[in-house]
């Protein structure tokens, strides 16, 4: 029968072909994978075995460590066999004939059972061990390096090394093990110093240390553009470790870098090179003035670093790893960085890292250190006033707003107070203005026609118009800054202060808040102006503020309305009647200073609204404030008629109570709290007679000038330095705080002769008193006695 199979074509061929062939290289690969796997596995039991039989044979105890040495190394590397190609065929032969041995090798020579036997299961676990050698650990065990290993005949040769660090430290330590001993015996004592030899060392290091960093801060001062670097030299000595000097040292570069940077430090902020302008190319100068501007700004920043480090380790009463510096000295040192923080923050506000300045010192200002408090709240109250622009002052007022916020208002007073002397009034924002933005004078019309020509006085023309728009451009847009920054400050501080009224009325903090309003309460919204009065108004109706936070509260509230409250009609009489009861609450002891309080409400209650005050009422504050003058110190007494002395001359018919004639019905209750129905039209001021008696001269005056009718000019006119001044000058004037009189006493020295001779004239002059008394009495009671007496007396 004939084939029919069909012939393949050429391409089905190749392309079976192919997959054939890719099949049977895989096989290949397969089997060559398998063979070398399968070797492998040889080559590991044979291994084992030969360990097997050599940790079976006993054995020198100085090679055991290097036979477990190269037991780990070839556990590492019984996976990197070489392959067959590699070995020649007398090797290949050699470990033949061994895998053949193998079972000699690995048979155990004390029993005499046959090699292929397995193990017996009730073999002991003593016997076991018994048959392993003893291995003892004399020496630590050593890290080795491991080297490529050496073929022979014999077979493969691990090469290893020590470290050689490790064999020179445990020499070391060997070293010093036998050493020790030696040490003991042969070491001589230190030789011990007297109290006066150890504090000639210690005064002799402390000039050393005093001469270095005198040598650097001259040097960098000198030339500041090349010596930045030592800067970093002098910062280094804040870590001083020498205990007998290091606290004074620290001290003192503190205060070297302190005034080092108030030197060299710019009048401008230094801000970082953007890449662009790393990249560019510039002159040599500029390149230096860079480097010089990058390295003090990093110093500045470390050193600030440095200060807050310092006082962080004395809140949190942390000793350094040294403990070269007791916790008592770090207080010394925690109030001289305070100091340091203080003047950098006053003397360089417009520097870089103000701003983290601030932060550090305003929560100092509530620290229970008084010290610190105070260096902290002065430096606060110096740069308000210092602060032209505004920009510092926010940026303290909005820390101070947080503070307050964030300890729940549970802070000192003087923290709030500082507002109190922030530099917001409209007189002192038009002063600035003109010292930034100064007049210019130009040239007149005929000064032009005379000195120039034509065209000069075209150009001149031109000229001068556009100087007076820039200068216009500047003024306002300075005058425009300052006020947008003042009214963010006063929008932060009344926030404050409305925040403190609605949720803490009874918090320390309300009298420095109705301190803070009087003040500002000119520059307060209009439409806050009713809330205000009415909170203001039940404050002082609830009875628990004290007469001075009662003051305060009547001061603002008679700001606002004297300022823009102008406009809203509003009658303040429980104002006027709550300070006429409170006028007898003070006194010439420790309420005497409030004094100067009143004085500044009776200015705002009647000079500045006389038109809305009755007769009646100033009646009977003139005499109750005559009867306050006779229980208060001098000062608060001129004070007082000084105010006296503006009612009698402001309101008229003030001299009826220079009459004893009385002008109406009724009469005067002065312990009535309603100054409108007490009567006082009915009374005198009789006690401007005691004051005339007063043992200070300027009372005195004040009262005879009041009793005159309180005339302008003539001779009952009061002199020029007392006319002019107001009460609360003359009040401030008169202060005897420093306790000194003013005016002085003239002092009386007599001498001494003339001292005696009068104290004798006086002694006799008693005697004789007394002689006469005695007489009269004897001869009125027994007058033959008497005689008697005489008679044996004039005998004697």
């Amino acid at each position: 029968r004939r084939n029919t199979k069909r012939v393949p074509s050429f391409r089905k061929l190749l392309r079976t072909s192919k997959i054939k062939l890719d099949n049977k290289l895989k096989n290949k690969q397969y089997k060559q994978k398998s063979a070398a796997k399968k070797y492998r596995k040889e080559q590991k039991k044979l291994r084992e075995a030969v360990r097997d039989a050599i940790s079976r044979k006993p054995f020198p105890l100085e090679e055991c460590k290097k036979k477990q040495v190269a037991r780990k190394w070839e556990e590492k590397e019984e996976e990197d066999a070489l392959p067959l190609d590699m070995m020649d065929e007398d090797d290949l032969k050699l470990m033949e004939d061994l895998a053949q041995k193998a079972s000699f090798l690995t048979r155990d020579l004390s029993s005499n059972e046959p090699v292929h036997v397995k193990k017996r299961k009730h073999e002991s676990v003593i016997e076991k061990y018994e048959k392993v050698p003893r291995r003892l650990q004399t020496e630590p065990e050593k890290e080795l390096i491991h080297l490529l290993p050496i073929k022979d005949k014999t077979g493969i040769i691990p090469q290893a090394v020590e470290k050689p660090v490790l064999k020179v430290a445990h020499e070391e330590e060997e070293d010093t093990e036998d050493t020790e001993e030696a040490d003991d015996f042969n070491e001589e004592p230190l030789p011990i110093l007297t109290p006066e030899e150890m504090a000639a060392q210690r005064r002799q290091k402390l000039q050393e240390r005093k001469m270095h960093i005198a040598a650097l801060a001259s040097a960098i001062l000198s030339e500041p553009d090349s010596n930045i670097k030592k800067l970093k030299e002098l910062r280094a000595m804040l870590m001083e470790q020498d205990p007998n000097v290091a606290v004074i040292v620290r001290k003192l570069v503190m205060v070297s870098l302190m005034e080092i940077f108030k030197d060299i430090a710019p009048s401008y902020k230094i801000r970082p090179l953007t890449e662009a302008e790393k990249a560019t190319k510039v002159k040599k100068e500029t390149q230096k003035l860079r480097e010089f501007e990058e390295g003090l700004v990093s110093q500045y920043k470390f050193y600030l670093e440095n200060l807050e480090q310092t006082i962080k380790d004395w809140k949190q009463r942390k000793l350094k790893k040294s403990n070269v510096i007791s916790l008592k000295a770090y207080k010394g040192l925690a109030e001289v960085a305070v100091k340091c923080l203080c003047e950098l923050l006053v003397a360089l506000p417009h520097f870089n890292f103000h701003n983290n300045i601030i932060v550090l010192i305003v929560p100092l200002m509530n620290d229970p250190s008084k010290m610190i408090s105070e260096l902290c709240v002065e430096a606060v109250k110096k740069l308000f006033k210092q602060d032209k622009l505004g920009y510092a002052s926010l940026g303290v007022v909005k820390v101070i707003s947080g503070l307050v916020r964030g300890r729940n208002y549970d802070v000192r007073p003087e923290v709030l107070k500082v507002f109190l002397h922030l530099r917001i009034k409209e007189v002192e924002l038009q002063k600035d203005s003109e010292d930034i933005a100064p007049k210019k004078k130009f040239m007149t019309y005929k000064e032009k026609r005379k000195n120039l020509s034509r065209m000069q006085r075209k150009w001149k023309k031109a000229e001068e118009k556009l100087e007076r728009e820039l200068l216009e451009a500047e003024a306002s847009e300075s005058k425009e800054k300052k006020l947008k920054l003042h009214t963010e400050t006063l929008n932060v501080v009344f926030v404050t202060y409305f925040r403190i009224l609605k949720k803490a009325q009874k918090s320390p903090l309300l009298p420095a808040v109705l301190e803070g309003l009087a003040k500002f309460a000119h520059l307060i919204n209009v439409e806050f102006f009713d809330d205000l009065l009415i909170v203001l108004h039940s404050l002082i109706a609830s009875g628990d503020l004290s007469y001075r936070e009662s003051l305060h509260c009547i001061l603002s509230a008679f700001h606002i309305l004297s300022g823009q409250g102008d406009v809203l009609n509003i009658d303040p009489m429980k104002f006027y009647t709550h300070l006429y009861k409170t006028l007898f609450s003070l006194h010439a002891g420790g309420t005497n200073e409030d004094i100067g309080i009143v004085l500044q409400c009776l200015d705002v209650m009647f000079a500045k609204r006389r038109k809305q005050v009755s007769q009646q009422r100033a009646l009977a504050f003139l005499k109750r404030l005559s009867i306050l003058a006779l229980h208060v110190l001098p000062n608060s007494s001129v004070g007082i008629l000084a105010t006296n002395r503006v009612f009698m001359q402001t309101f008229p018919k003030m001299d009826l109570l220079l009459d004893n004639e009385s002008q109406g019905s009724g009469v005067y209750l002065p312990e009535l709290g309603e100054p409108e129905h007490c009567n006082a039209q009915n009374t005198a001021l009789w006690e401007l007679h005691l004051l005339q008696r007063h043992y200070h001269p300027t009372v005195q005056k004040f009262a005879s000038h009041l009793i005159a009718g309180a005339p302008a000019e003539g001779s009952g006119a009061l002199p020029l330095d007392l006319s002019q001044r107001s009460a609360t000058e003359l009040f401030e004037t008169y202060c005897m705080k420093e306790m000194t009189f003013n005016p002085p006493v003239a002092s009386v020295t007599p001498r001494r002769k003339d001292t005696f001779l009068q104290m004798d004239s006086f002694v006799d002059e008693e005697l004789n008193k007394q002689l006469q008394q005695h007489i009269s009495e004897t001869v009125a009671h027994k007058p033959l006695d008497f005689a008697k007496h005489l008679k044996e007396s004039s005998l004697a």
